[in-house]
């Protein structure tokens, strides 16, 4: 006579239960639908974070606040960088987030606390924007000069510029810079935007 597939106990035990049991003895068919269904949620959620970052990526989503539409924005349609006669243009995550993944997602997170600025109000007029200018470019100095200027380097580098093509000035302060070290930000700190009162920059910059 073949045995009942369930014990009376199993016969009363709750859904939870049940379930519980399932889990911690799991068939080889019920294993392959966990691990199936999680590959599955996973490629959705890197999909969906993704598709999320590279939409907060872009120019028309770093100038959707006011604060840098009426300000950097505007300082920056005025230079080479946004209008010039090759018809390329560096957006503000070219030149502000880095293009490698884990420099991006660290970047990311730094900038986070710039909401709170945004938040309070600390810099929603162009008066009080320029009072903060010079703290905020200080600390974008910084960064770009601990990376190396990496941003800059993803389109200009040392090591591919032709020094006999460029003006006096120039190639003569680019073969001075690889000499002694200096990085991009060193020399052109105002290159698309407004400096700040440079007599209160602090030392080092």
């Amino acid at each position: 006579m073949a045995e009942p597939d369930h014990t009376p106990t199993e016969k009363k035990a709750g859904p939870l239960l049940r379930l519980w049991r399932w889990w911690r003895r799991p068939s080889r068919l019920a294993l392959g639908t966990l691990l199936l269904l999680g590959f599955g949620a996973g490629i959705i959620f890197w999909g969906g974070f993704n598709t999320g970052m590279e939409a907060a990526n872009t120019e028309q989503f770093c100038i959707g606040c006011h604060e840098m539409r009426e300000n950097v924005y505007e300082e920056y349609m005025g230079t080479v960088h946004y209008n010039n006669r090759s018809g390329v243009r560096a957006t503000c995550p070219d030149c502000h987030v880095p293009h490698e993944w884990a420099p991006k997602m660290l970047r990311k997170l730094k900038a986070s606390k710039e909401l709170y600025a945004k938040a309070f109000g600390l810099i929603d007029t162009p008066q009080k924007f320029d009072q903060h200018r010079l703290a905020m470019a200080s600390n974008e100095w910084a960064r770009m000069k601990a990376n190396d200027s990496q941003e800059c380097r993803n389109c200009h580098n040392f090591e591919y510029m032709d020094f006999t093509a460029q003006k006096t000035v120039a190639a003569k302060m680019h073969d001075k810079a690889v000499t002694e070290g200096k990085t991009c930000i060193d020399c052109h700190k105002g290159i698309a935007h407004k400096l700040p009162d440079m007599r209160d920059v602090p030392n080092g910059f």
